[in-house]
């Protein structure tokens, strides 16, 4: 079958976190650095469907396609600018809830990035994969959420072609909050979560096990005693 339950997505998640716990520091550097290269390929795809008077619904729609390489493989200016102010002084500008308005973003932004990673589980075929991964990297797109690795990309881009953002406002406005709502979100809500409802669990003695397990202590110790 095509489809991987819950339960067994679970099994195959936490395999998968092992084989990449024990990846060397250069093969994390190496994957993490062509991770970040497609990502920015994928955000200006969405810039130029921007750029092109498009709806942004259809950029959101185009965004996961670089997000399906990542997971399958294991790895224009005037709009970058009006990005990276927007990104960072746009919260500057109302203050304490402007950094807790980047933070939430940054919750619910990577809760749909790493259901995708999970969902990509889901399915043993690539068509099956793709379309699973689609739906909540979309979602997360459309709605505007805060990701730290593709503002990785578009904060530096728009800085360098002119927007007025310096790298204290990228840091303490976005990078930092972002961050911080991506990690607790991907930890708590997607990993902590679906560990606790779909792992393996124990199998636990029946009580009718037990009382037929204590009559056949007697028996059993009789019969050692007789051995001896």
């Amino acid at each position: 079958m095509d489809y991987v339950s819950p339960n067994e997505l679970m099994a195959e998640a936490l395999d998968l976190a092992k084989r990449k716990a024990g990846l060397s520091v250069r093969d994390l550097l190496l994957r993490g650095i062509l991770a970040g290269a497609l990502l920015g390929y994928a955000t200006s795809l969405v810039m130029v469907v921007l750029s092109q008077g498009l709806p942004p619904i259809v950029g959101a729609a185009l965004f996961p396609v670089v997000f399906v390489i990542l997971v399958l493989l294991g790895f224009e200016g005037d709009q970058l600018r009006q990005i990276a102010q927007k990104k960072t002084l746009g919260y500057m500008a109302t203050g304490g809830s402007g950094w807790a308005t980047a933070l939430v973003k940054g919750i619910l932004c990577n809760w749909m990035v790493t259901l995708g990673a999970m969902l990509a589980l889901a399915s043993r075929s690539t068509i099956g994969k793709i379309a699973a991964m689609w739906l909540p990297i979309m979602t997360f797109f459309a709605h505007g959420y805060e990701h730290s690795i593709v503002n990785m990309y578009l904060l530096p881009a728009g800085m360098m072609l002119g927007a007025p953002v310096s790298v204290k406002n990228w840091w303490l406005w976005n990078q930092i909050p972002v961050t911080i709502g991506n990690i607790l979100s991907g930890a708590l809500l997607t990993g902590v979560a679906m560990y606790l409802t779909y792992a393996p669990k124990p199998k636990l003695v029946k009580t009718e096990d037990k009382l037929d397990l204590r009559a056949q202590l007697p028996s059993v110790a009789a019969s050692h005693a007789d051995a001896s």
